[in-house]
Formats: C-alpha cells, sequence, structure tokens
C-alpha cells in the first residue's frame, strides 16, 4: 500500500527549479532514507509530501488524498529541518500540548524515556542544549501514534550517544510496522536505518533501490594496502594516501591486484571490499559513475575481503 506518492511533480520558486518532475512512492512498512547535497530539493519534497507547499506541476498524494486536508495530515508525524519550542515551557508541557491534538497519544513518560528524555520533563526548553531540543523535536512527531513520520535531518547536532538513541527509537517505530521517511546528511545513518536509498541531486531522482545496490552503481571496489610507490594500474577512479596507507578505488580490484604483482610492488595489509554508500552517494552526484555502468540489482555482501 502506497502511503505517500509524488507523480512528475516539479516546484519552482521564482526562476528556480526546486523539484524537477519527481517520482517516489514510500509504501507502507518502509524506512526509505533520502540523501543529497545541500539545495537538491529534498526538503522541498518532504514539503510536499506534508502539505506545506503545493506542486508547480505534477501530482503529490498523502494516504490517497490531498496533503492538505487535515484529517490526512492527522495520521502523519513530521520533524523538520528546524522547530521552534518556547522557550519558557518545560518539556512535558509542550508534550502534552502536543499530545491534545490526538485522541490517543503515546502517553508522556513512555515517549519521553523513548528518546532519551525522561529526565527532563521539568525542565523549560530555553535551557536545554541544542541537542536535547532537537531529540524533543524528534520526539514530537511520535506523539500521535502515526502511520507515517518524515524527518529531515533528525539528528543534526547530537552527539553519538544521542544519536544512537535516537536510531532506536525510529527502529522500534519501524519493527512495529511504521513506515519513515528519513532525510539525512549523516550517510552512516541511512546506512545503518534504511533498507531504501532515494539519491537526489538538482532537483531530480538519480537513484532508487537498496543500500547494496547504490553501492554497486559506481561499479568500483577500494582497494587497501600499505606500498611505498604504485606503478601505473588499470581501471582507477580515485587514490588516496591516508595515515600512510593507500586507498584506490578501482572498477577491476582483480586486475588491478594482478598488476602489482606483475610489477613487482612490494605492499603489505592489501584488503579488498565493496564502496560505501559515501563512496557511491559522491560518485553519482558528481557525475563520477564509471561509463558503462548500470544500476545493480543485487550486491555482493559488506564484509571486506582480507588478502
Amino acid at each position: 500500500m502506497t502511503l505517500a506518492r509524488a507523480d512528475q511533480a516539479s516546484r519552482r520558486y521564482g526562476d528556480v527549479l526546486a523539484l524537477d518532475r519527481v517520482d517516489l512512492e514510500v509504501r507502507a512498512g518502509e524506512l526509505v532514507g533520502l540523501l543529497g547535497p545541500n539545495g537538491a530539493g529534498k526538503s522541498t519534497l518532504m514539503n510536499l509530501l506534508v502539505g506545506l507547499r503545493r506542486p508547480s506541476s505534477g501530482r503529490v498524494e498523502l494516504f490517497g488524498g490531498d496533503p492538505r486536508d487535515p484529517a490526512t495530515r492527522r495520521q502523519i508525524g513530521v520533524t523538520p529541518q528546524e522547530t521552534g519550542l518556547p522557550g519558557t515551557l518545560r518539556v512535558g508541557e509542550v508534550v502534552d500540548f502536543v499530545s491534545a491534538h490526538y485522541a490517543d497519544p503515546v502517553p508522556r513518560g513512555e515517549l519521553l524515556d523513548r528518546f532519551g528524555l525522561g529526565d527532563l520533563g521539568k525542565r523549560q526548553t530555553g535551557g536545554l542544549s541544542g541537542g536535547q531540543r532537537r531529540r524533543l523535536a524528534v520526539a514530537l512527531a511520535f506523539v500521535g501514534r502515526p502511520r507515517l513520520v518524515l524527518l529531515d535531518e533528525p539528528t543534526t547536532g547530537l552527539d553519538v550517544a544521542a544519536r544512537h538513541t535516537l536510531w532506536e527509537a525510529i527502529r522500534a517505530f519501524h519493527t512495529d510496522g511504521g513506515t519513515v521517511l528519513l532525510s539525512s546528511h549523516y550517510l552512516e545513518e541511512v546506512e545503518a536505518l534504511a533498507h531504501r536509498v532515494v539519491v537526489i541531486g538538482q532537483g531530480r531522482v538519480l537513484v532508487d533501490d537498496t543500500v547494496d545496490a547504490v553501492r554497486g552503481i559506481v561499479g568500483v571496489r577500494r582497494v587497501s594496502l600499505v606500498a611505498d610507490q604504485l606503478p601505473d594500474l588499470p581501471g582507477l577512479v580515485r587514490t588516496e594516501r591516508i595515515d600512510g596507507r593507500l586507498h584506490l578505488l578501482t572498477t577491476d580490484a582483480d586486475e588491478l591486484v594482478r598488476a602489482l604483482v606483475r610489477a613487482g610492488t612490494t605492499f603489505s595489509d592489501l584488503e579488498v571490499r565493496p564502496t560505501s554508500l559515501e563512496e557511491a552517494f559522491l560518485a553519482i552526484t558528481s557525475g563520477d559513475q564509471p561509463t558503462g555502468e548500470q544500476p545493480a540489482t543485487a550486491a555482493a555482501g559488506g564484509q571486506p575481503t582480507t588478502v
């Protein structure tokens, strides 16, 4: 069942084309990661799906109806990129205010505990740290037991521990049958949470596939080793030296290793593994995808192969 849909949706702001004929479906039970550089159109797409903006052309649906219908929107939870909280209200009061809009809200204590805020119920929101305010803003998206939650950069400003607490809350919601569309700049976050990845660049959907398939799209592997010098090598996409270790992105890892051996290169600690989602993301959005490569329908497992 499709919960949210964009069909050839475009959105202009004056002369700026923020979204260009975007097609997207979010189906019940999915956890979809939305990736793209700043200005790619991620927030604009989310605003269309929740009815905060109208498409300039094309169509957007939420639960099969108009996203601007209040009855339809009552079934979603949203955390935008930036939220404002009344500084003089206590955390518990903010939760109670939002809860009053729903017939069967999540109890205040349960919600705060789920997001690591259980000891802050009596604290004024103006006295919270930036990370605490962000966690509260995300928690509020779950108050009304929504069918679909849309989170725009939910962990911005959070430390590692707080980020993992929020991840666990999102996973628990998804495990219980909830549906999530999550926009993030933290690529490890999408790898950790999402089952499906949609990459947007310059207002268009560039890729819509599984995490493993997105890695495979660029058709490269990462070969890491320790060596002083390298001969000319076939199929190199990029070379980096980090802390004395060479990292080679290549379209043919087997041939690269054979070329090292044939050239008599002295090397050690050789490791070959699939590209990370970050490497795939950078290649897709920068147009550095090797020519002739097609999106993969399946990719090798994520475990590195060490020689």
